[in-house]
């Protein structure tokens, strides 16, 4: 009973740190999204961005009361796509999508969902093209590339899984037809976390084929 006891509050000290350690972690995140937003305000809008806000207008696309500009949204947006580490891998992953629905909550949540899909397969084709990188350098045989690149193509649906928590950079909403809204979401994910998210996916399908990859896989990320 008493190890029982002991086991227990072992337990509930863990949980306690891990929610702090991601309370403090949501709180720098918030902070570095609000002093972006500052910025961003401030910061002027090049010609073609503000064309491009234009043509989405005309579309009929628009945002909600208390955001972001558009033409400020697209700004950022871009700014971050074109941003790229040390490697020449992007900073950044970005997925998008666009989903209606009878209110605007519920498009919203289903775009957000097709926009991690889309993002798995951005995650998918820049690991790829580290693999094709370390064949390229000679760090990895076609053989080892081919196993892996097998299993990052396999693993979609465990890197959407794998996912933690995304970036919104861009929402905006139009009404349609039957007075629905049609909503579109843009974001971002961090390239380190995105690597980490498609190691731990491809890692667990190399296993399941019971081959010994896993170095090579470290390798070819980087880690």
């Amino acid at each position: 009973m008493k190890k029982l006891l002991m086991v227990a509050m072992a337990l509930i000290v863990a949980c306690s740190v891990t929610m702090a350690q991601d309370a403090k972690q949501l709180r720098k995140e918030r902070e570095a999204t609000r002093k972006m937003a500052k910025s961003e305000l401030k910061a002027k809008v090049d010609k073609n961005t503000k064309k491009e806000a234009k043509r989405l207008a005309k579309e009929g696309w628009q945002v909600k009361p208390g955001a972001l500009p558009l033409e400020k949204q697209l700004q950022r947006s871009f700014e971050m796509q074109y941003e790229y580490d040390e490697y020449n891998f992007p900073k950044y992953i970005m997925g998008e999508a666009s989903s209606i629905g009878e209110n605007y909550d519920a498009a919203k949540t289903a775009a957000t969902s097709l926009a991690i899909t889309n993002l798995a397969g951005q995650i998918q084709t820049e690991v790829s093209a580290l693999i094709e990188n370390t064949v390229a350098n000679k760090q990895l045989s076609p053989e080892e590339a081919a196993s892996i690149t097998e299993s990052v193509m396999a693993s979609k649906n465990l890197i959407s899984q794998s996912i933690g928590r995304t970036m919104p950079v861009m929402e905006c909403f139009r009404i349609v037809k039957n007075k629905n809204n049609e909503v579109l979401v843009r974001i971002a994910y961090n390239a380190e976390m995105a690597k980490a998210a498609a190691k731990k996916a491809i890692r667990e399908d190399l296993e399941k084929k019971g081959t010994n990859l896993h170095e090579q896989l470290d390798k070819a990320l980087g880690f």
